[in-house]
């Protein structure tokens, strides 16, 4: 898998064309942190924006989570052009499964806070940000804010 990403992100940095910071719709791209997952990002102006999150991992408990958040995102252009802070939250459903617990699925509600960053000259955005979560209902009920974190690497299209 690494072998295909790299090669991948090294394509998209040198074929595409000039984009506009902050100014793109869609994104779809990559996501690491507890696991492995993807990540697509839709924005309907300037500052609202919802973004999915399809998440992989686990050693001793396996688990799949997908995460729906709404998003309000703020400009930092003194900090750095293209920079962005953003807040938000959305819901989650996960199915687990494990050597120490049985299968189980998991439902609850998230938060989100971020920053976002979209490079001026090529079609590429970045992303680092927390998603703490409560479990309402199954496996590992209650707050849940110590894996939450997670790098994310979306093409803009």
């Amino acid at each position: 898998m690494k072998k295909i990403i790299f090669p991948l992100i090294l394509g998209v940095l040198f074929v595409c064309q000039h984009v506009s910071a902050q100014n793109y719709e869609n994104a779809v791209g990559v996501r690491l942190g507890w696991g492995f997952g993807g990540t697509i990002k839709h924005f309907f102006d300037d500052s609202k924006a919802v973004e999915g999150i399809v998440q992989l991992g686990g050693v001793y408990t396996r688990y799949a989570q997908i995460t729906g958040l709404f998003q309000v995102h703020q400009p930092l252009d003194d900090v750095a052009p293209g920079l962005q802070w953003y807040f938000g939250g959305g819901g989650f459903i996960g199915f687990f499964s494990g050597v120490y617990s049985a299968r189980s699925t998991r439902i609850g509600i998230a938060g989100n806070i971020g920053l976002d960053y979209t490079f001026e000259d090529i079609p590429l955005n970045i992303s680092l940000d927390w998603i703490p979560g409560i479990a309402i209902v199954g496996f590992g009920t209650g707050f849940g804010a110590g894996t939450a974190g997670g790098l994310g690497v979306r093409y803009i299209f």
